[in-house]
């Protein structure tokens, strides 16, 4: 059943979503005593975004370069047959050596966990990095896996009957915020 968003209720706005960022910008760079082994990749799509702005902020507290990469974990989710007939790729960009880095995987909102299984699969495709660390601007519960962010943004509980929609910029908004929303059945 298809669903649409009834209400909503902003519940960050752009320079809340700016704070939160460079805060866990802060948290990464301390967790990991530094730049020296860590990169980013962002899930498409919300994630990308944030990533790239994660390793702005990085980058302006530690003057330095990191590699900042992408994955589009359209093919490797279990649900893809039911999500759409017709699988959309964004394409997968990773063009550094993941072997023995510390990989920051970074994605909009933590749900059920499903979407970062998928990410995990497709990364050790690409070597064994030294770890995994997760990064999300939201955590709104519900897990279906076992699967825990190391930095979280904002904790947003909800209910089964709503969603968490980070709205940005880079995919036209007009600003960046981020919403919950009640869903309603389509008619």
């Amino acid at each position: 059943m298809e669903m649409k968003t009834k209400s909503e209720t902003c519940l960050m706005d752009r320079e809340a979503i700016q704070r939160t960022l460079t805060r866990i910008a802060h948290e990464i760079l301390e967790k990991n005593k530094g730049v020296a082994s860590i990169a980013l990749v962002g899930i498409h799509r919300g994630g990308t975004h944030l990533a790239r702005r994660l390793q702005k902020e990085i980058q302006k507290i530690e003057k330095a370069e990191i590699p900042l990469g992408f994955l589009d974990i359209t093919l490797y989710r279990d649900d893809v047959g039911e999500v759409s007939s017709q699988a959309i790729l964004q394409g997968t960009d990773i063009l550094f050596d993941i072997n023995q880095r510390i990989i920051i995987l970074v994605d909009d909102v933590l749900y059920t966990g499903r979407t970062i299984r998928c990410a995990l699969d497709q990364l050790i495709d690409f070597g064994r990095p030294k770890q995994i660390q997760l990064a999300v601007l939201v955590d709104r519960g519900h897990r279906e896996l076992p699967i825990k962010a190391d930095f979280i943004g904002k904790n947003i509980p909800t209910s089964l009957s709503e969603e968490v929609k980070v709205l940005l910029t880079e995919e036209g908004e007009a600003e960046d915020k981020v919403i919950k929303c009640e869903k309603v059945a389509k008619p």
